[in-house]
Protein backbone atom coordinates (compact mmCIF):
# COMPACT_ATOMS: atom_id res chain seq x y z
CA UNK A 1 0.00 0.00 0.00
CA UNK A 2 1.20 3.41 -0.67
CA UNK A 3 2.69 6.24 2.11
CA UNK A 4 3.12 9.24 2.75
CA UNK A 5 6.18 9.96 4.16
CA UNK A 6 7.62 12.88 5.63
CA UNK A 7 11.09 14.18 3.64
CA UNK A 8 13.56 12.63 4.99
CA UNK A 9 15.45 15.61 5.99
CA UNK A 10 12.87 16.78 8.35
CA UNK A 11 13.04 13.16 10.27
CA UNK A 12 16.92 13.45 10.17
CA UNK A 13 16.18 16.87 11.72
CA UNK A 14 14.22 15.41 14.29
CA UNK A 15 16.16 12.37 15.31
CA UNK A 16 19.18 14.66 16.06
CA UNK A 17 17.31 17.31 17.59
CA UNK A 18 15.85 15.03 19.69
CA UNK A 19 19.11 13.22 20.71
CA UNK A 20 20.51 16.21 21.62
CA UNK A 21 17.50 18.14 22.93
CA UNK A 22 19.50 21.16 21.32
CA UNK A 23 18.68 22.59 17.70
CA UNK A 24 22.15 24.14 17.96
CA UNK A 25 23.97 20.68 18.55
CA UNK A 26 21.77 18.96 15.35
CA UNK A 27 22.46 21.16 13.31
CA UNK A 28 26.56 21.14 14.08
CA UNK A 29 25.95 17.29 13.42
CA UNK A 30 24.17 17.94 10.39
CA UNK A 31 26.33 20.68 8.98
CA UNK A 32 23.49 22.99 8.67
CA UNK A 33 22.40 26.33 10.35
CA UNK A 34 19.98 26.64 13.67
CA UNK A 35 17.83 28.09 11.83
CA UNK A 36 17.71 25.19 9.35
CA UNK A 37 16.76 22.63 12.03
CA UNK A 38 13.79 24.47 13.03
CA UNK A 39 12.14 25.15 9.69
CA UNK A 40 13.07 21.21 8.78
CA UNK A 41 10.84 20.14 12.34
CA UNK A 42 8.17 22.95 11.68
CA UNK A 43 7.71 21.11 8.44
CA UNK A 44 7.32 17.80 9.80
CA UNK A 45 5.33 18.84 12.81
CA UNK A 46 2.84 20.79 9.91
CA UNK A 47 2.94 17.65 8.04
CA UNK A 48 2.16 15.49 10.88
CA UNK A 49 -0.53 17.79 12.58
CA UNK A 50 1.29 17.15 16.20
CA UNK A 51 3.61 19.18 18.18
CA UNK A 52 7.00 17.13 18.19
CA UNK A 53 8.75 19.72 20.59
CA UNK A 54 8.34 22.25 23.55
CA UNK A 55 10.10 24.99 23.08
CA UNK A 56 11.31 26.32 26.41
CA UNK A 57 13.57 29.28 26.97
CA UNK A 58 16.84 27.84 27.21
CA UNK A 59 15.75 23.92 26.90
CA UNK A 60 14.08 21.64 24.57
CA UNK A 61 11.28 18.93 25.59
CA UNK A 62 10.00 15.96 24.00
CA UNK A 63 6.44 16.26 23.66
CA UNK A 64 4.66 12.89 24.64
CA UNK A 65 4.21 12.53 20.65
CA UNK A 66 7.36 13.02 20.19
CA UNK A 67 9.16 10.63 22.60
CA UNK A 68 6.55 8.11 21.02
CA UNK A 69 8.31 8.90 17.72
CA UNK A 70 11.83 8.72 18.31
CA UNK A 71 12.28 5.08 18.41
CA UNK A 72 11.00 4.25 15.55
CA UNK A 73 12.47 6.82 13.58
CA UNK A 74 15.64 6.11 14.89
CA UNK A 75 15.67 2.13 13.33
CA UNK A 76 13.94 3.72 10.42
CA UNK A 77 16.82 5.67 10.09
CA UNK A 78 19.78 3.07 10.78
CA UNK A 79 17.81 0.66 8.10
CA UNK A 80 18.32 3.21 5.42
CA UNK A 81 22.22 3.60 6.82
CA UNK A 82 22.60 -0.59 6.50
CA UNK A 83 20.63 -0.45 3.06
CA UNK A 84 23.25 1.56 1.84
CA UNK A 85 26.07 -0.51 3.53
CA UNK A 86 24.85 -3.38 1.64
CA UNK A 87 25.06 -1.69 -1.18
CA UNK A 88 28.21 -1.07 -1.53
CA UNK A 89 29.10 -4.96 0.44
CA UNK A 90 27.18 -6.01 -2.76
CA UNK A 91 29.45 -4.28 -5.17
CA UNK A 92 32.66 -4.92 -3.75
CA UNK A 93 31.44 -9.02 -3.76
CA UNK A 94 32.52 -11.33 -6.78
CA UNK A 95 33.99 -10.16 -9.87
CA UNK A 96 32.91 -7.75 -12.54
CA UNK A 97 34.51 -9.26 -15.66
CA UNK A 98 34.64 -6.91 -18.62
CA UNK A 99 35.53 -8.81 -22.11
CA UNK A 100 35.67 -6.40 -25.10
CA UNK A 101 37.75 -6.36 -28.60
CA UNK A 102 41.59 -5.97 -28.01
CA UNK A 103 42.13 -2.85 -29.92
CA UNK A 104 39.54 -0.96 -27.65
CA UNK A 105 41.18 -2.49 -24.28
CA UNK A 106 44.82 -1.54 -25.03
CA UNK A 107 43.73 2.16 -26.69
CA UNK A 108 41.01 3.35 -25.12
CA UNK A 109 39.58 1.53 -22.05
CA UNK A 110 42.92 0.68 -20.39
CA UNK A 111 44.25 4.24 -20.30
CA UNK A 112 40.66 5.72 -18.75
CA UNK A 113 40.56 2.96 -16.19
CA UNK A 114 42.39 4.96 -13.50
CA UNK A 115 39.49 6.69 -12.86
CA UNK A 116 37.37 4.02 -12.35
CA UNK A 117 39.24 2.19 -10.28
CA UNK A 118 39.45 5.43 -7.90
CA UNK A 119 36.34 5.66 -7.61
CA UNK A 120 35.27 1.95 -6.84
CA UNK A 121 38.44 0.50 -5.37
CA UNK A 122 36.60 -2.41 -3.46
CA UNK A 123 35.33 -3.56 -6.75
CA UNK A 124 37.41 -6.88 -8.59
CA UNK A 125 37.37 -5.71 -12.01
CA UNK A 126 38.66 -7.89 -14.43
CA UNK A 127 39.50 -7.38 -18.17
CA UNK A 128 39.47 -10.07 -21.10
CA UNK A 129 40.29 -9.31 -24.73
CA UNK A 130 38.92 -11.09 -27.09
CA UNK A 131 38.43 -10.81 -31.01
CA UNK A 132 34.98 -12.76 -30.50
CA UNK A 133 33.30 -8.84 -29.63
CA UNK A 134 33.60 -7.72 -32.97
CA UNK A 135 30.32 -8.87 -35.12
CA UNK A 136 31.35 -11.17 -38.27
CA UNK A 137 30.04 -13.89 -39.87
CA UNK A 138 30.56 -16.22 -36.91
CA UNK A 139 29.95 -14.42 -34.33
CA UNK A 140 26.77 -13.63 -32.44
CA UNK A 141 25.40 -11.33 -29.59
CA UNK A 142 25.64 -13.69 -26.68
CA UNK A 143 29.32 -15.71 -27.94
CA UNK A 144 31.83 -13.79 -25.57
CA UNK A 145 30.05 -14.22 -22.79
CA UNK A 146 31.26 -17.88 -22.12
CA UNK A 147 34.75 -16.41 -22.01
CA UNK A 148 35.20 -16.35 -18.03
CA UNK A 149 35.33 -19.25 -15.47
CA UNK A 150 32.65 -18.07 -13.40
CA UNK A 151 31.30 -17.74 -10.32
CA UNK A 152 27.99 -17.52 -9.00
CA UNK A 153 28.35 -13.81 -7.57
CA UNK A 154 30.65 -12.99 -11.14
CA UNK A 155 29.01 -10.45 -13.43
CA UNK A 156 30.03 -10.30 -16.61
CA UNK A 157 29.33 -7.24 -19.49
CA UNK A 158 30.96 -7.21 -23.44
CA UNK A 159 31.92 -3.87 -24.92
CA UNK A 160 31.24 -4.96 -28.11
CA UNK A 161 31.74 -3.49 -31.84
CA UNK A 162 28.66 -4.44 -34.00
CA UNK A 163 25.29 -3.40 -35.32
CA UNK A 164 24.06 -2.90 -31.90
CA UNK A 165 21.47 -5.74 -32.43
CA UNK A 166 21.42 -8.32 -29.48
CA UNK A 167 18.56 -9.41 -28.30
CA UNK A 168 17.74 -10.30 -24.81
CA UNK A 169 20.65 -8.15 -23.42
CA UNK A 170 20.14 -3.99 -22.47
CA UNK A 171 22.11 -2.35 -25.02
CA UNK A 172 24.00 1.44 -24.87
CA UNK A 173 25.48 3.01 -27.50
CA UNK A 174 28.85 4.39 -26.42
CA UNK A 175 29.64 6.04 -29.84
CA UNK A 176 31.05 5.08 -33.41
CA UNK A 177 33.78 4.64 -35.28
CA UNK A 178 34.94 6.74 -38.14
CA UNK A 179 38.47 5.73 -39.53
CA UNK A 180 40.48 8.34 -40.34
CA UNK A 181 44.38 8.19 -41.80
CA UNK A 182 47.55 8.57 -39.27
CA UNK A 183 50.95 8.13 -39.39
CA UNK A 184 54.24 9.06 -37.45
CA UNK A 185 55.09 13.30 -37.38
CA UNK A 186 58.22 12.29 -38.72
CA UNK A 187 56.28 11.46 -42.33
CA UNK A 188 55.25 15.50 -42.60
CA UNK A 189 58.94 15.73 -43.04
CA UNK A 190 60.82 13.45 -44.69
CA UNK A 191 61.29 13.13 -48.22
CA UNK A 192 58.82 12.84 -50.02
CA UNK A 193 57.15 14.54 -47.16
CA UNK A 194 53.02 14.21 -46.06
CA UNK A 195 51.50 17.52 -46.65
CA UNK A 196 48.78 17.60 -49.54
CA UNK A 197 46.04 14.90 -50.43
CA UNK A 198 48.80 14.25 -53.69
CA UNK A 199 51.59 13.05 -51.24
CA UNK A 200 49.40 10.36 -50.34
CA UNK A 201 50.30 8.57 -53.95
CA UNK A 202 53.82 8.18 -52.45
CA UNK A 203 53.41 6.76 -49.22
CA UNK A 204 53.65 3.44 -48.03
CA UNK A 205 49.73 2.32 -46.90
CA UNK A 206 49.14 0.12 -43.98
CA UNK A 207 46.32 -2.70 -43.92
CA UNK A 208 44.29 -4.07 -41.06
CA UNK A 209 43.42 -7.27 -41.91
CA UNK A 210 41.75 -8.25 -39.00
CA UNK A 211 39.54 -5.61 -39.41
CA UNK A 212 39.54 -6.53 -43.49
CA UNK A 213 38.50 -9.90 -43.13
CA UNK A 214 35.43 -9.10 -40.74
CA UNK A 215 33.86 -6.43 -42.46
CA UNK A 216 34.33 -4.14 -39.00
CA UNK A 217 36.16 -1.61 -41.20
CA UNK A 218 36.60 0.06 -44.11
CA UNK A 219 39.73 0.24 -46.38
CA UNK A 220 41.91 2.38 -48.68
CA UNK A 221 39.90 2.57 -51.98
CA UNK A 222 37.31 3.77 -49.47
CA UNK A 223 39.43 6.53 -48.27
CA UNK A 224 40.84 7.38 -51.31
CA UNK A 225 37.43 7.67 -53.20
CA UNK A 226 36.26 10.19 -50.19
CA UNK A 227 39.79 12.43 -51.01
CA UNK A 228 39.63 11.96 -54.73
CA UNK A 229 42.71 11.06 -55.30
CA UNK A 230 43.41 8.93 -58.23
CA UNK A 231 45.84 6.59 -59.66
CA UNK A 232 46.75 4.76 -56.21
CA UNK A 233 47.12 0.90 -55.91
CA UNK A 234 45.23 0.79 -52.56
CA UNK A 235 46.03 -2.80 -52.19
CA UNK A 236 50.11 -1.64 -51.94
CA UNK A 237 51.79 -1.87 -48.62
CA UNK A 238 52.09 -4.32 -45.90
CA UNK A 239 49.66 -6.33 -44.40
CA UNK A 240 48.88 -6.66 -40.55
CA UNK A 241 46.74 -9.49 -39.12
CA UNK A 242 46.24 -7.79 -36.33
CA UNK A 243 45.43 -3.74 -35.66
CA UNK A 244 47.71 -3.44 -32.86
CA UNK A 245 50.50 -4.20 -35.30
CA UNK A 246 49.22 -1.47 -37.78
CA UNK A 247 48.97 0.86 -34.87
CA UNK A 248 52.81 -0.13 -34.11
CA UNK A 249 53.94 0.04 -37.23
CA UNK A 250 52.41 3.63 -37.92
CA UNK A 251 53.95 4.86 -34.51
CA UNK A 252 57.22 3.78 -36.14
CA UNK A 253 56.56 5.83 -39.04
CA UNK A 254 56.34 2.61 -41.62
CA UNK A 255 53.71 4.03 -43.17
CA UNK A 256 50.47 5.67 -43.51
CA UNK A 257 47.41 3.60 -41.70
CA UNK A 258 43.94 3.89 -41.55
CA UNK A 259 42.70 3.83 -37.63
CA UNK A 260 39.44 3.99 -35.63
CA UNK A 261 38.95 7.83 -34.87
CA UNK A 262 38.27 7.30 -30.49
CA UNK A 263 41.05 4.43 -30.47
CA UNK A 264 43.63 6.99 -31.63
CA UNK A 265 42.56 9.93 -30.11
CA UNK A 266 44.83 9.54 -26.85
CA UNK A 267 47.80 8.90 -29.15
CA UNK A 268 46.84 12.03 -31.38
CA UNK A 269 46.46 14.07 -28.24
CA UNK A 270 49.71 13.36 -27.26
CA UNK A 271 51.27 14.00 -30.21
CA UNK A 272 52.89 10.13 -30.73
CA UNK A 273 50.56 10.00 -34.48
CA UNK A 274 48.80 12.88 -36.41
CA UNK A 275 46.13 12.76 -38.95
CA UNK A 276 47.30 15.07 -41.77
CA UNK A 277 43.47 15.12 -43.27
CA UNK A 278 40.28 15.86 -42.17
CA UNK A 279 38.65 12.95 -43.93
CA UNK A 280 37.00 10.31 -42.08
CA UNK A 281 35.13 7.08 -43.29
CA UNK A 282 32.03 6.97 -41.55
CA UNK A 283 30.82 3.08 -41.35
CA UNK A 284 27.78 0.90 -39.87
CA UNK A 285 29.74 -0.41 -36.57
CA UNK A 286 29.55 1.16 -33.34
CA UNK A 287 30.29 0.28 -29.95
CA UNK A 288 28.09 -0.93 -27.38
CA UNK A 289 28.18 -1.73 -23.80
CA UNK A 290 26.01 -4.98 -23.51
CA UNK A 291 24.80 -6.26 -20.13
CA UNK A 292 22.67 -9.66 -19.93
CA UNK A 293 19.06 -8.50 -18.32
CA UNK A 294 19.45 -10.78 -15.35
CA UNK A 295 22.52 -8.61 -14.02
CA UNK A 296 21.91 -5.17 -14.92
CA UNK A 297 20.78 -4.04 -11.56
CA UNK A 298 23.77 -5.38 -9.90
CA UNK A 299 25.47 -2.32 -8.21
CA UNK A 300 28.78 -3.52 -9.49
CA UNK A 301 27.54 -3.80 -12.90
CA UNK A 302 25.22 -0.19 -12.75
CA UNK A 303 28.82 1.60 -11.29
CA UNK A 304 30.66 0.51 -14.49
CA UNK A 305 28.06 1.52 -16.70
CA UNK A 306 27.57 5.03 -15.31
CA UNK A 307 31.20 5.54 -15.28
CA UNK A 308 31.67 3.84 -18.78
CA UNK A 309 28.69 5.77 -20.12
CA UNK A 310 29.84 9.27 -19.31
CA UNK A 311 33.23 8.39 -20.32
CA UNK A 312 32.23 7.78 -23.69
CA UNK A 313 30.42 11.06 -24.18
CA UNK A 314 33.50 13.20 -25.25
CA UNK A 315 33.58 11.07 -28.22
CA UNK A 316 30.59 11.82 -29.96
CA UNK A 317 31.44 15.61 -29.86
Amino acid sequence: MPYRLPPLNALRAFEAAARHLSFKNAAQELSVTPTAISHQIKLLEEHLGLQLFHRLTRALELTPQGEAMLPKVREGLECFVAAVASAHERVSSGRLIVVLPPSFATRWLVPRLRRFALSEPSLSLHVIRSLRTIDGDQASGAASFDLADLRQEDSVVVIRFGAGVYPGFQVDRMFGSDYIAVCSPKLLEVDPPLRVLADMRHQVLLHDQATASDRSGPGWDEWFRLAGVTGVDSNAGPHFSDSGLAYVAALDGLGVALASKPLVATAIAQGRLVAPFDIAVGQKFAYYLVVPAAIAARPAVQAFRKWLLEEAKSEEN
